[in-house]
């Protein structure tokens, strides 16, 4: 019985090697579990354009029109090209006229609903109920509120560049819009917004697709951006006077 009983129960010296080797091997394991992984490590040193560090369907305001962008729902997103397509050939391909569309779906249905009312008097039926359609304030005021909110944003944004504290901002701000005022003068309204519409609904979703060869040349692009723009500003904005505008932030 006393060999049995000696047999069962550990000597206190194998109670105690086998608490620090627990102890150890949960601390290195601990130790492990909080270091980051290579793979992590390599993400978080990935280039991201101006400064993105959310997914794509994020920064696109997530919900439905960024599953529309990134086509989540693809018989969605392909029924809005289509209907975009659709409308782009109307008025730019037919030349039809939105004035001229306006008053002939306006004529359709003021046709079929007349012939309808009426035509219910002959077969005894009860004659077609039409809805009343208003537009609600509450709807108008968002609408007018959310545009004045950009304008104001956009006039802040032109008032910041204009006082001449940031020459980058100038400079790419220019530069922006002339390349606007080139791609426009080579095509229409239409043409444009139809252009733009597309793009928005396949560029997200082809970055989203091939986002980390994207990022990596875009670091490239960004890096030789900055040699070119340090050369500029080394031999033409370093040049440039800038006396008067010292003494007017003195007085």
């Amino acid at each position: 019985m006393a060999d049995h009983a000696g047999e069962a129960e550990p000597s206190l010296m194998e109670k105690v090697s086998e608490m620090i080797h627990n102890h150890d091997g949960s601390s290195s394991s601990d130790s492990d579990d909080d270091k980051p992984s290579a793979v992590d490590t390599m993400k978080s040193k990935v280039y991201r354009p101006f400064g993105r560090e959310k997914p794509v369907h994020k920064v696109l305001g997530g919900g439905k029109p960024a599953d529309i962008f990134l086509w989540r729902d693809k018989k969605i997103s392909g029924t809005v090209i289509g209907a975009a397509t659709a409308i782009w050939i109307l008025f730019e391909l037919l030349e039809y006229h939105l004035i001229a569309l306006v008053c002939h779906i306006a004529i359709v249905a003021l046709a079929v609903l007349f012939v309808w009312s009426n035509a219910t008097n002959f077969i005894h039926k009860s004659a077609p109920h039409i809805p009343d359609v208003v537009i609600p304030e509450k709807c108008v005021l968002e609408v007018v509120s959310a545009l004045r909110f950009e304008i104001n944003r956009g006039l802040a944004i032109l008032r910041e560049i204009a006082s001449g504290r940031n020459v980058k901002q100038f400079l790419a701000v220019v530069v922006g819009l002339w390349v606007v005022s080139v791609v426009g003068s080579w095509f229409n309204f239409v043409t444009l917004f139809y252009i733009i519409f597309v793009l928005l609904h396949t560029v997200p979703v082809l970055y989203e697709k091939f986002e980390d060869q994207v990022d990596a040349f875009g670091e490239k692009a960004m890096i030789e951006i900055k040699k070119q723009y340090a050369v500029f500003d080394e031999k033409v904005l370093s040049k440039i006077p800038k006396g008067p505008l010292k003494d007017k932030k003195k007085d």
